[in-house]
């Protein structure tokens, strides 16, 4: 069992007032954007429970402007991140949802880019921690505390264990792991949360596993807690 991290204990430095509707709110749109793989050339966020009812006067929509900006939870530009997204081309659009979701702070987020598009839905629950519950309509669970790998494949026999033998080969403990799948032999989606970053050697033997689709790495380390 792990421990929680410093998070849990003292919170995250942040841009006020409150670290579930500001550093979690971050913390939730860098995940997404990640996800996405770069910076979206559009964005529909929708707001649920206190989200929706509080966003703009606890700066909700500022932090998660900052977060697909890919601001850390304690820069300064997030009070104008909109102005910064507007300077940039991004266009933001906010809704609310009488919907009862998982969690009181929930987002849902639709991304799109040049590249493709995602979709992520995930809460702020409290200190700044956040829960991911869905990617790309697959119910996938992880929490971003740590390095996490997001794999797109088909779902055969073997392919759980050829990516566990190439993560232990190179010396990487997995931490936790969830997967979904749309039914057998089906697409299917796979999340492990590793203990180290992902080298761009490893993240390629990966990719060249048969059947997979997609790996997107999400890491979402404020810059100063990187090596």
């Amino acid at each position: 069992m792990r421990f929680k991290d410093v998070f849990s204990i003292i919170g995250p430095s942040m841009i006020g007032p409150s670290s579930s509707h500001t550093a979690g709110a971050v913390r939730l749109a860098r995940v997404a954007r990640q996800l996405l793989g770069e910076q979206p050339d559009k964005a529909e966020l929708t707001l649920y429970g206190s989200f929706a009812d509080t966003y703009m006067g606890h700066g909700t929509d500022l932090a998660l402007i900052g977060g697909l900006l890919d601001f850390d939870t304690d820069d300064p530009r997030i009070p104008r991140a909109a102005e910064v997204a507007e300077a940039l081309g991004v266009e933001i659009a906010f809704r609310t949802s009488k919907e009862k979701a998982d969690h009181p702070n929930t987002v849902g987020f639709l991304l799109t880019a040049q590249q493709g598009s995602v979709s992520m839905r995930g809460a702020s629950i409290g200190g700044g921690n956040i829960e991911i519950h869905s990617v790309n309509q697959f119910d996938v669970k992880f929490t971003a505390n740590y390095p996490t790998l997001v794999i797109s494949h088909q779902d055969r026999p073997g392919m759980i264990a050829g990516i566990t033998t190439v993560l232990g080969r190179s010396g990487i403990n997995i931490g936790f792991m969830d997967l979904d799948r749309k039914g057998r032999d089906g697409d299917a989606m796979t999340v492990i949360e590793i203990d180290a970053p992902v080298s761009e050697d490893l993240l390629e033997e990966l990719k060249g596993l048969p059947m997979i689709q997609e790996i997107q790495v999400v890491d979402i380390a404020e810059r100063g807690d990187k090596p």
